[in-house]
């Protein structure tokens, strides 16, 4: 079944960038991953397919940034009070 793990990464230059590339384009066909997205001044990594959030939070950490999953509250627009 297809998710997205959405990750803060530690980010400070396109190096960083680059490893964390590096790694998730391993992780592309072989390991489910069908897509990801890097945002550098969001420090924000979103991956998408069949995949084991573990399994990418792993992976991504091995790059030696500081990663943790996105917060959930962060994704989820207020509701407005009536």
């Amino acid at each position: 079944m297809a998710q997205t793990v959405v990750l803060k990464v530690g980010m400070s230059c396109q190096g960083c960038v680059g490893a964390v590339n590096r790694v998730l384009g391993k992780m592309e066909g072989l390991h489910g991953v069908e897509s990801f997205d890097i945002d550098i001044k969001e420090q924000k990594v979103t991956v998408k397919g069949n995949v084991e959030p573990e399994a990418v939070f792993q992976t991504v950490s091995k790059t030696g940034k500081k990663t943790s999953f996105w917060p959930v509250e962060a994704e989820v627009e207020p509701k407005p009070k009536s």
